[in-house]
């Protein structure tokens, strides 16, 4: 096929944003059309945290449109210096990277960065209707799957000020383009908490109910209302805010935080009232604060017993705790804005609150000690954990050590045991929650693990994640691997249906072939087969591997029920998946699908292994060359 001049699209308008909305929102599931919303609030919030408003009211109609209004200044409507024809409310509606915060004349701090929101917004809704109230005049204009439909209009006098945005989603974008009114409440809940002086409203047509969120103390209440009163070791939580420090004190931040006898922490953190829930430096400069003040703290103290290190893990079990931020130019991980990246402030934020944690020890003396051993108590149960870790379930061949975070089974027989191999704690959890106790082994990895076709015998033998691996099995490695002492008649390796899923797989697969190698020769080794969709009608469901047999089920449904409502859900991960799902899809015997991994050729594995997992770039590349037509095809570019 030839391939010119002509081949080359260029995507108008808002075309680009229809065409790849995961770009911008990260996807087109439930948590994709949150964001829709979140962009929406967050305006409202920027201008209530700039002090222009006090007051956001919320709507989530029947018709599954939602509206956002403020009382605040109001988006400018008069014709834009740049482009004459156009007002600014259009510019900021129908064009990326147009709005009033690439600077910090207008608004000292604030959530939208970036200028696509209310454009991404629009260009993903059936409609879009914005009601601007500002200089006593009342206007409106209309948009529809990202396009104007009527020119700004002025509807008469008015005393009010504000914006007004309403909103439907497009169902021909999301999967399920239904609001869920837990997740909008929790929204706007979080959001009242991080500005003790806005009152957020929000009506629920479908459940005919009123919400109403204000919280006079801000973050202090947060920690009321989560039952941090309850088990506490520090009766008096730390809390406070600064308000100028960092970046010529342009920055201010505010918290509140308490311990108690939980084994996890809880620790919610957001950037100018956004959320960001894989953290980022502002969280890694908080809880490394925590963790050093502890320290020095039990040091000078003479609380901590000799030749005893406290761990990150001792010093924050059982924190709960929420952190807001608020910087003149955040930088956040991609459109969706779940991490903070600007590595500067960590260090920043990390003086400041080493600093902030030390007066409050030492203005809340006999709190601060209790803690401080509370924390040594941690360490001293790690340790003897450590100590005492050798393997209960009685076996003739040595007493292993067994790594921390796998949950062993109870079966001592390892014809019907099985370990599952998991990447991450949050898959790990639910896979816990989802096993069967008696058969059923969980052993969650963090991250990827190393590349064994590439690393250096010192690097391998250090690997933790690695290691734990080999003492799970308890059948050594390489040459010493021994297949009559392996403690699991099955190792599957379950990883999400995505990129990362695959290669941390690969990664898995090249570890087992080149240093277990009898055991996957002799078929012991598996990879679960999640699914990728469940499709719903009514009270009926069918979970569905791939594309295909999602198409299946879909027609089976409308053919059973020709009028009735079908809905499709794509899971993005296992750790999205409930306990319950996990079992009825992958892990229960009784209906799970594994793929047993065997070896029909072993010089072409072994080939293959070494070219993609090597040391030699240009290997991977010529086999991609080779796989061009293949890759083409199956990319989604």
């Amino acid at each position: 096929m030839s391939y010119d001049a002509s081949h080359i699209e260029v995507l108008e308008g808002l075309e680009g944003v229809r065409k790849r909305p995961g770009m911008y929102i990260g996807g087109t599931d439930q948590r994709a059309l949150h964001h829709l919303l979140a962009e929406i609030l967050d305006n409202a919030m920027d201008e209530a945290v700039a002090g222009h408003a006090d007051k956001i009211w919320l709507v989530l109609a029947e018709d599954g449109s939602v509206l956002v209004r403020d009382n605040g200044r109001g988006i400018p409507v008069e014709p834009h210096p740049s482009y004459p024809d156009k007002s600014a409310l259009e510019v900021v509606m129908t064009m990326l990277h147009a709005g009033g915060k690439f600077n910090n004349n207008v608004y000292a701090t604030a959530g939208g960065l970036h200028g696509v929101g209310l454009s991404v917004v629009a260009a993903l809704s059936e409609w879009a209707e914005v009601t601007v109230e500002r200089n006593g005049k009342r206007f409106r204009q209309r948009y529809e799957l990202g396009k104007v439909v009527s020119p700004v209009l002025e509807e008469g006098k008015t005393r009010r000020c504000g914006t007004q945005v309403a909103f439907l989603p497009d169902k021909t974008i999301f999967t399920d383009p239904k609001f869920q009114e837990k997740r909008v409440v929790e929204m706007c809940r979080s959001r009242a908490y991080l500005n003790r002086g806005v009152k957020i409203q929000l009506k629920v047509a479908a459940s005919d109910t009123d919400y109403e969120f204000h919280f006079p103390n801000g973050l202090s209440d947060f920690l009321r209302d989560a039952g941090a009163d309850k088990g506490v070791i520090t009766t008096e939580p730390f809390e406070g805010r600064v308000e100028s420090f960092g970046d010529q004190g342009k920055c201010r931040m505010e918290w509140a935080l308490t311990w108690s006898q939980a084994d996890d922490n809880k620790v919610l953190t957001y950037c100018n009232t956004v959320p960001t829930p894989a953290g980022g430096s502002h969280e890694s400069g908080l809880l490394n604060a925590l963790v050093r003040g502890l320290r020095e703290f039990g040091k000078a103290r003479n609380l901590l017993p000799k030749n005893m290190t406290i761990t990150r893990d001792d010093a924050l079990g059982g924190v709960m705790a929420i952190f807001s931020l608020f910087i003149p130019d955040p930088q956040f991980s991609g459109q969706t804005k779940e991490k903070l990246n600007n590595p500067a402030i960590s260090r920043v934020i990390e003086a400041e609150m080493k600093d902030r944690l030390e007066q409050w020890m030492h203005g809340h003396a006999e709190q601060a000690v209790t803690l401080v051993e509370h924390v040594v108590s941690r360490a001293k149960d790690r340790m003897n954990r450590r100590k005492a870790s050798a393997v209960k379930r009685k076996s003739p061949t040595s007493r292993l050590t067994l790594p921390g975070k796998l949950t062993d089974c109870v079966s001592e027989n390892s014809l019907i045991s099985e370990l599952f191999i998991v990447e991450g704690d949050s898959a790990g959890g639910s896979a816990k929650q989802a096993r069967d106790r008696h058969t059923q082994a969980i052993l969650p990895l963090r991250g990827k693990i190393l590349n064994v076709e590439q690393a250096k015998q010192e690097k391998f033998e250090k690997n933790v994640e690695v290691q734990s691996l080999i003492t799970a099995i308890g059948a050594g490695c390489g040459r010493s691997f021994n297949l009559k002492s392996i403690r699991y008649g099955r190792v599957i390796i379950m990883t999400d249906a995505d990129v990362d899923g695959a290669h941390i797989a690969s990664l898995l697969l090249t570890f087992f072939y080149r240093f277990m190698k009898p055991l996957v020769m002799s078929g012991h080794l598996y990879m679960a087969m999640p699914p990728l969709y469940k499709v719903a009608s009514g009270r009926d469901s069918q979970y569905a591997l791939d594309e295909r047999e999602r198409d299946v089920a879909i027609k089976r449904f409308k053919k059973k029920r020709p009028n009735a409502k079908i809905t499709i859900s794509r899971f993005k991960g296992l750790g999205e998946m409930d306990p319950i799902q996990l079992r009825e899809t992958t892990m229960s015997p009784k209906v799970r699908r594994l793929l047993q991994v065997t070896v029909d050729d072993d010089e072409l594995t072994d080939d293959t292994f070494d070219r993609l997992m090597g040391k030699r770039p240009a290997e991977r590349f010529r086999f991609i060359q080779d796989r061009a037509d293949f890759a083409g095809e199956n990319l989604d570019i």
